[in-house]
């Protein structure tokens, strides 16, 4: 397993336990906007067979070099041309990827044409309203739009805190977050492109949240304590969602 922080394991194996659940024999997962393609060979050191595809050259180069798998492929492509090519899959992975877009209803009209009727699409996103969107994501991208002294100084303090601006999903420059979602919002983002989300899921609390993540991301018995502790708190308190969809 590729994964470290607790949060991203047990966003794994959210993943893991509904594929095993759902998946028939022989079924290939698709991973759409796989990045470096973390998630897709952990699925495949599983056993799972899995199709990783995005648009970045660079996390696709990056994927395939770091890929030993034979059950695990990789490619440059858009869901787009994976819908003109007419192929159906059982279960769609969309993990980190619709915070990033202006129109996140564009590419769940193409996933829904990419699932079979009885498939599952998986959506991981960041909760809007949650601790680290809050009080870290928000205030971030509030100042990078300045792009005024302090901003060039806290770009400095965080590199000599080991805060690289990447995540373990992705190396690409610009990671801004252009959607905040809700429980209520991304229900509705799912009912109106004719989906339904049968099961959502907590990731964890404030771990994530400078300056708690100074130690949490030493020290990974925090790490799963604060997970255990999302559990118990409502829905608009967690750092993330973790959800499963169907068609209608």
């Amino acid at each position: 397993m590729e994964f470290n922080r607790f949060a991203d394991i047990k966003r794994l194996q959210f993943i893991i336990e509904t594929l095993k659940n759902k998946l028939p024999e022989n079924a290939v997962v698709l991973d759409v906007g796989c990045g470096n393609g973390v998630i897709s060979r952990s699925l495949g050191s599983y056993g799972f067979n899995v199709y990783g595809i995005d648009v970045s050259k660079k996390a696709i180069e990056k994927a395939k070099q770091l890929n030993s798998l034979t059950n695990v492929k990789f490619d440059l492509l858009s869901a787009e041309q994976l819908v003109a090519e007419g192929k159906k899959y059982n279960a769609v992975i969309c993990s980190e990827v619709l915070e990033h877009l202006i129109e996140p209803e564009k590419l769940l009209n193409v996933l829904y044409q990419s699932l079979s009727d009885d498939g599952i699409l998986i959506v991981t996103v960041p909760n809007g309203k949650g601790p680290r969107e809050v009080f870290v994501t928000k205030p971030i991208i509030a100042l990078q739009k300045k792009n005024n002294g302090i901003w060039h100084t806290i770009i400095k303090l965080k590199s000599l805190l080991g805060y690289k601006g990447t995540t373990i999903q992705s190396d690409a420059s610009d990671l801004t977050h252009i959607q905040f979602f809700t429980k209520k919002t991304l229900d509705k983002l799912a009912a109106d492109n004719d989906f339904k989300i049968v099961k959502f899921g907590k990731t964890n609390f404030i771990e994530d949240v400078f300056p708690f993540s100074l130690i949490t991301k030493k020290i990974s018995f925090l790490q799963k304590m604060d997970c255990a502790i999302a559990e118990f708190l409502p829905y608009s308190c967690t750092g993330g969602f973790v959800t499963v969809w169907q068609k209608k």
